[in-house]
């Protein structure tokens, strides 16, 4: 079978959308078909289309489904679609009015769609290969352990959906004697961002920049690291959230849908959005009591089969025989 996957993310990007898109292209290369990722939809013959974002791929749908309103369309909805896009963007409704399927991280993510689409929704959770992340890195550019630290990492390019700066400021706010140190990942994506980040590392000792790093990189941090803080102001369903469970790192995460849907309700890690006082007290439990940081650790250590490659694949091999069905049953299908 012929799959066209579209993300709006260049072609070199390292955003979580297109992390996302080539994992699923090596998935379905896997499974026997012919997948392309790309940009945008230009009248390619794909048997199946799976589009990334449902405003941002609107045209991409819209042709697609002009040209093959036979042929099945899946739309992946974004942490932006979902708690964004979608109650005022007539062009995200759309498109999934035309999907055959929607793909969701998380599966929260329901109670963001309208009744009528939910029936569509499948969850897909993002899978992580620890063994296959090692087996890629070397020794060249690590980040050596301080003697005596408590190394919290923060993965998340330097955007303000991110609320990247939130650990830092937390980490301002910590007892002297306290051992925190936050190693930050992620590209500056204005040159104000740039800024503020080295001014940050400037008056706050506890703050480290390390910028865009290789993605076999970020297993190694993750793994060395006591923690992980993902502060986000809206997220679909954070890869870094599934990396790090998938590490055996847990996590401080803002009480947003998109992380409830994967660590749930009842996790004890939670702060609300922008709330620095509550991460800092978080930070600083996490560090002081062992107890309370063995909780956090059992609780994301249940959550790792979640993430097993092997489920992903599993998935994604279901929905394409729904698809299938769906064609015998002369509904939409394909060619």
């Amino acid at each position: 079978m012929r799959i066209g996957i579209i993300t709006p993310a260049p072609p070199r990007s390292l955003s979580g959308n297109r992390v996302t898109a080539l994992r699923w292209a090596r998935i379905l290369r896997g499974l026997g078909h012919r997948v392309r990722v790309a940009p945008v939809y230009q009248g390619e013959p794909y048997d199946l289309l799976v589009t990334l974002h449902a405003r941002r791929s609107y045209l991409s749908a819209a042709r697609f489904h002009r040209d093959h309103p036979e042929r099945p369309l899946i739309v992946a909805l974004t942490g932006t679609d979902l708690y964004r896009d979608l109650p005022r963007s007539r062009r995200a409704q759309q498109s999934l009015e035309w999907a055959t399927r929607l793909i969701a991280l998380q599966p929260k993510a329901r109670h963001a769609l309208r009744q009528h689409v939910r029936s569509k929704m499948r969850t897909i959770y993002q899978s992580f290969s620890c063994a296959r992340r090692r087996s890629a890195g070397s020794k060249a550019n690590r980040t050596p352990p301080r003697p005596g630290s408590f190394d919290v990492c923060v993965i998340a390019h330097l955007r303000p959906v991110k609320d990247p700066f939130r650990a830092a400021r937390a980490a301002r706010q910590l007892p002297s004697a306290s051992r925190i140190r936050i190693l930050h990942l992620g590209r500056a994506m204005t040159a104000g961002m740039a800024r503020q980040a080295q001014l940050e590392m400037k008056v706050n000792p506890r703050y480290r920049w390390l910028g865009e790093r290789p993605r076999w990189r970020v297993p190694q941090i993750l793994a060395r690291s006591a923690l992980c803080v993902l502060p986000s102001k809206l997220e679909g369903g954070a890869n870094v959230l599934s990396e790090a469970i998938a590490t055996g790192t847990p996590v401080l995460a803002s009480r947003i849908p998109g992380s409830v849907g994967i660590l749930g309700e009842d996790y004890p890690g939670y702060f609300t959005v922008g709330n620095t006082r509550q991460l800092a007290n978080l930070l600083y439990r996490a560090e002081t009591e062992p107890s309370f940081l063995a909780r956090l650790r059992t609780h994301c250590r249940k959550l790792r089969p979640l993430f097993d490659p092997r489920r992903e694949r599993m998935a994604w091999k279901r929905l394409l025989a729904e698809l299938t069905d769906d064609r015998h049953g002369s509904r939409r299908g394909f060619c």
